[in-house]
C-alpha cells in the first residue's frame, strides 16, 4: 500500500535536507546587487566560512557545484603539463583527476579500491621516487561519497613532510565540511574545496575555494589564470561584483547565512559528535541486519567510516529493490550505489547509500532506519533481527 503522503525524507548523500530557516531566508524579492544590506551581509560570511573550515587564510566562493570548485582550485596552481598524484578510495578521486586531465595536466593515480581509504605511506613513497619535484600536487578526497571512505587528512600531510615533498596538499571536503571533523590549518592543508549542498545544507549552486599563503604564492607565479577561475580578486575584492564575477548569487547568499547563523548556534564540536553519533547508529542496524544477511557495510573498519554518508552493499538486484520500496510506498529516498558497478553488477543494483548529513537528528535516522527494515520484511530479504533496538541502544547511551 502506498503510504507516502505527507512530507517525503530525501536521505541521499546531497542535496542534504534544507532547514526550513534557510528555506525562510531564501523566500524574497531580488535584492539590489550594487548597493544596500546585501554587500555587508555577504562579507559577513566569510569569517564564518573560515571558521566551519578551520583556517584563518583566504576564501573565494563561486557559482557552481563542487565539480566547478574542483576546476577553480586546479586553475589557480597547476598549469598545463605539469604532473598531479591522486590517491583514489572511490569514485570521487577519479572525478577529481578528470578536470585536472581536462586542464592539460598530467595525473598519476594510486588506487585505494572501493573498501580502503588513503595510505598515507604509499603516497609518501610516491612522493618520494619524485626526486626531480614534478608533483606539483597531491589532490586528496577526505571523504569519497561514492565508497563513503573517510581519508586521515593529518597524517598524510605528515608522511608529506617527511619526505620533504614541496607539492601541494589539496583536499576535497565536499561531503565532509560541517559533518566529519576538519581542521584545514591545524592539519596543515594548502587548499581545501567544499560545495553548499552538504553539511552547509544550502540548496547546491556555491562553490567554495580555501587556500593559504603558500598557494597564493603558487598562484602568483602562473603564467596566466582565466578570469573567471582566478580567486585572487574574489579572495580580496577592491569591489563588490569581484566576489563573484559579476552578479551575486543573491538568494544562495540569504540562504548560507542563515546556515551559518545555525551552524555557529550549536557549535562545531557539537555538530561533528551529533554525526558521529548517528552514524554510530546506523553502523550497529546494519550490523545487527547483516549478522544473518546479506546486508553489510562496505567500509569494514569503523574509524575509516564517513559521519555523513554511509555505502551498503546488499547485492543485486535488491539495493536498487529496497530504494524503490522505499521511495514509492513510505516517501524515503535513499541514494544509488554510485561508482560501484562491477562485471556482474554493471548497473551498481547491488549497492545503495544513506546520506545522513547536515540538518538531521535522531529521530529522523531512526526513522529511516525503520522504514528500511519494513522494507527487508516485505521484500522478503534475509536479515537480522535487532537492527532497531541496536540503533536505539546508541541513541540512548549519547
Amino acid at each position: 500500500m502506498d503510504l507516502t503522503q505527507g512530507r517525503s525524507y530525501l536521505a541521499i548523500p546531497g542535496p542534504s535536507v534544507m532547514p526550513e530557516a534557510v528555506l525562510r531566508a531564501m523566500h524574497r524579492a531580488a535584492p539590489n546587487i550594487y548597493e544596500g544590506e546585501l554587500i555587508d551581509l555577504t562579507y559577513g560570511l566569510i569569517p564564518d566560512l573560515k571558521m566551519v573550515a578551520g583556517t584563518r587564510h583566504h576564501v573565494a566562493i563561486y557559482i557552481g557545484n563542487g565539480h566547478a570548485a574542483w576546476e577553480a582550485a586546479l586553475a589557480n596552481v597547476i598549469s598545463r603539463g605539469e604532473k598531479v598524484l591522486v590517491p583514489a578510495s572511490g569514485r570521487f578521486g577519479y572525478g577529481w583527476s578528470e578536470i585536472a586531465e581536462g586542464l592539460g595536466a598530467q595525473t598519476q593515480i594510486i588506487d585505494f579500491g572501493r573498501q580502503s581509504p588513503i595510505d598515507s605511506e604509499r603516497v609518501a613513497d610516491a612522493l618520494a621516487a619524485d626526486t626531480g619535484h614534478e608533483i606539483k600536487a597531491v589532490l586528496a578526497v577526505h571523504v569519497d561519497t561514492s565508497t563513503s571512505a573517510r581519508s586521515d587528512i593529518a597524517a598524510l600531510r605528515k608522511a608529506m613532510d617527511a619526505v620533504g615533498h614541496p607539492a601541494l596538499l589539496m583536499v576535497d571536503c565536499i561531503a565532509s565540511l560541517g559533518c566529519d571533523r576538519f581542521e584545514m590549518d591545524a592539519w596543515g592543508v594548502d587548499v581545501m574545496v567544499a560545495a553548499s549542498q552538504k553539511g552547509l545544507m544550502v540548496p547546491p549552486g556555491l562553490g567554495f575555494v580555501f587556500f593559504n599563503d603558500k598557494a597564493a604564492a603558487v598562484r602568483e607565479s602562473m603564467p596566466r589564470v582565466s578570469r573567471y577561475w582566478d580567486w585572487t580578486p574574489r579572495a580580496n575584492p577592491e569591489f563588490y561584483y569581484q566576489l563573484f564575477c559579476g552578479t551575486a548569487p543573491t538568494h544562495h547568499i540569504y540562504g548560507l547565512r542563515a546556515a551559518l547563523d545555525m551552524i555557529k548556534a550549536e557549535g562545531l564540536e557539537h555538530i561533528w559528535a551529533r554525526h558521529e553519533i548517528l552514524a554510530r547508529a546506523i553502523w550497529a542496524a546494519v550490523e545487527a541486519w547483516g549478522q544473518d544477511g546479506p546486508m553489510r557495510l562496505n567500509m569494514a573498519d569503523p574509524a575509516h567510516r564517513s559521519h555523513a554518508v554511509t555505502s551498503l552493499h546488499l547485492g543485486a538486484p535488491h539495493g536498487t529493490v529496497l530504494r524503490r520500496w522505499t521511495q514509492d510506498q513510505a516517501g524515503l529516498t535513499l541514494g544509488i550505489g554510485l561508482g560501484m558497478s562491477t562485471d556482474a553488477d554493471p548497473a551498481g543494483d547491488g549497492y545503495f547509500r544513506f546520506g545522513h548529513m547536515g540538518h538531521v537528528n535522531a529521530q529522523m535516522i531512526l526513522g529511516l532506519l525503520a522504514t528500511v527494515q519494513s522494507g527487508l520484511v516485505a521484500l522478503s530479504i534475509p536479515h537480522g533481527p535487532g537492527g532497531i533496538e541496536a540503533a536505539s541502544a546508541v541513541i540512548a547511551g549519547a
